[in-house]
């Protein structure tokens, strides 16, 4: 039983540019935008980004720290399609595979599992498997003889997962609607980092939900960051929802403009110049 918290900072210099790393929530939903940010202040690149995609796609695809990129989609849920993403792919600096969502999944667990691939239907009769002519198929070796397509483990260096609360033996508690796979993130890495909005006792986590809500387990995890807003500006029902303004300034602001006004200090800088932007917007409301 042993204390796991550390910094951002901290999980960061743990990791390696050429990594290839997970990145938990879904869209713009409960994202670990507080390691991401982190990230972005190192040099590290040269990564292979794993993920159910929102902005911590956009950010890292903008920032050049990009090769390789396996998703099923790149979305800010309320706007459809990242923009920093899709000029960087429309600019083809980094390589894309695409896969169906349950597809995607089924690589996670396969890696979870330690087994190279598992079979699924998803795929089959699409363009999935054109735009991929990597992936293979297999025939079931009983009766009924259907072919499936046998989606590839996708193992992980790292992953990296935001929760609504963890303690400090890296127990990870999720209190809003859906657990959006963080757990086969945290399974299918060799290391797993989570940050949570509050840090608490153990006892603590089936107070506030039953014993259902742990998805993380601690076995699976190597660091615990207590990072409150750290998803912003996603969502993180029920502690907060989607800072939609400041999402959609970050969508139509230039990367550069936007990294020098708000990526450049530490965590406490990002929120003290969003606390700056938000006050100019309401001066300007009321003005």
């Amino acid at each position: 039983m042993t204390d796991k918290t550390m910094t951002a900072d901290e999980v960061v210099s743990r990791l390696t540019s050429g990594m290839t790393l997970g990145i938990g929530g879904w869209g713009s939903r409960r994202k670990p935008m507080s390691l991401v940010r982190a990230l972005l202040r190192s040099g590290i690149g040269d990564l292979t980004l794993v993920s159910y995609g929102g902005p911590d796609v956009g950010m890292l695809v903008a920032a050049g720290r990009v090769r390789k990129l396996v998703a099923p989609f790149v979305t800010l849920d309320s706007i459809p399609l990242e923009p920093h993403y899709r000029a960087g792919r429309e600019r083809g600096e980094f390589e894309l595979t695409e896969v169906d969502e349950a597809m995607f999944m089924w690589g996670l667990r396969a890696a979870a599992n330690r087994l190279p691939f598992l079979p699924v239907r998803a795929g089959i009769g699409s363009d999935v498997m054109r735009v991929n002519p990597g992936l293979r198929t297999v025939t079931s070796p009983y009766e009924d003889g259907e072919t499936f397509v046998a989606m590839p483990a996708l193992r992980l260096d790292a992953a990296l997962v935001h929760v609504n609360r963890a303690d400090r033996l890296g127990n990870g508690q999720y209190l809003g609607p859906d657990p959006y796979f963080d757990d086969l993130f945290c399974e299918a890495a060799d290391a797993a980092y989570v940050s949570c909005e509050r840090i608490v006792d153990t006892a603590e986590l089936t107070k506030e939900a039953p014993p259902q809500s742990l998805l993380v387990k601690r076995l699976h995890v190597t660091g615990v960051v207590e990072a409150p807003g750290g998803a912003h500006f996603t969502s993180c029902a029920p502690d907060h929802g989607r800072d939609e303004e400041f999402q959609r300034l970050y969508a139509t602001t230039p990367w550069a403009e936007f990294f020098e006004r708000f990526l450049t200090g530490d965590e406490a800088a990002y929120r003290s110049a969003v606390r700056n932007w938000q006050d100019q917007e309401q001066e300007g409301e009321r003005g």
